[in-house]
């Protein structure tokens, strides 16, 4: 299983910003020293070009977030600080997911310790997201003739509004997104399956929900590969939250997941998403069991060698 990492690409964030930065390295180097997967495993993804990002985004957007044009709204919507770093950041996140589905589609799983900008719409950022990673690796892919069906398996806290938005009248890509009824972003999109918990819900209601509607979404598509966003945000320790799930909960949730998915052979990239705990150390131990149950789920499965979604070419990266 192949693992991609971002972390060397840091953002200069002010001093007090709420966003952990910090959770990508630590959960590279807790990945290191328990030595789930081989060292040779763990790689630098290519940064995602222009062509790719045309395929989801407005080249006005790319342009202006490239060359540092934005309007201070658009910054501010974004919640990051323009730098030259966000660009390369952005550009090299997109570029891990979209090579874990390339990992997926020839080795069964894929994994990107970061990604999950799930509140990037075409022609803007919000959220902490700027460029829309599962959006333009669904499309990249698409692209090439390496899939026609694609799912998107959401379970970060927050809906993903602009995925939901980019795919609304597209058969082709089915969105699936378990979030929080009152959270951010406080008006919804319709995506093709959305289920929404309210406050306080807890292991048992949540791993049922999710149940129920992974095998809705499975019934009613048949991807060629799925995008996973975990999330560590439903844990009833995230600050940005507002749901109670255990972080016992939240591993039987990743091993429903990935198991339902693989059980079916389907090719699964996992994205780690948001996680925001007062503690940052839950976060990135919330994010370690979902790569533990990644790692432990490749070893048991394997693609079949004649697969027909074996050997896509790197078209739009590199």
């Amino acid at each position: 299983m192949r693992i991609y990492y971002t972390d060397q690409f840091v953002l200069p964030l002010p001093a007090g910003h709420r966003f952990p930065m910090e959770k990508y390295s630590l959960l590279r180097r807790r990945i290191i020293e328990s030595r789930i997967v081989p060292p040779t495993s763990l790689r630098v993804p290519p940064a995602v070009s222009d062509d790719a990002l045309s395929l989801v985004h407005d080249d006005a957007f790319v342009n202006r977030v490239s060359g540092g044009m934005l309007e201070q709204d658009e910054v501010r919507r974004i919640g990051f600080p323009w730098s030259r770093e966000l660009v390369e950041r952005s550009r090299r996140s997109v570029g891990a997911t979209l090579a874990a589905c390339r990992s997926a589609l020839t080795e069964g799983i894929g994994v990107n310790l970061a990604g999950g900008t799930h509140h990037a719409f075409p022609d803007h950022g919000e959220g902490f997201c700027v460029f829309n990673d599962a959006g333009v690796a669904a499309r990249v892919l698409q692209a090439e003739r390496a899939v026609d069906q694609v799912l998107v398996v959401d379970c970060d806290v927050h809906q993903g509004n602009g995925t939901a938005r980019m795919f609304a009248d597209d058969p082709t890509v089915f969105t699936f997104d378990l979030c929080a009824a009152h959270n951010f972003p406080f008006t919804k999109e319709v995506g093709d399956l959305v289920i929404s918990l309210e406050d306080g819900v807890g292991d048992a209601e949540y791993l049922g929900a999710l149940h129920a509607g992974l095998r809705e979404a499975l019934e009613r598509v048949r991807p060629d590969v799925a995008i996973y966003l975990s999330g560590a945000d439903p844990y009833e320790g995230d600050r940005l939250g507002r749901l109670a799930v255990s972080k016992q909960g939240l591993a039987e949730r990743d091993r429903i997941v990935i198991g339902m998915l693989r059980e079916r052979n389907i090719p699964v990239a996992v994205t780690m998403s948001g996680g925001y705990a007062t503690d940052i150390r839950d976060t990135v131990d919330i994010h370690f069991h979902t790569v533990c149950t990644a790692a432990a789920l490749a070893a048991g499965h394997s693609m079949a060698a004649d697969s027909p979604r074996a050997g896509a070419q790197d078209t739009f990266v590199g």
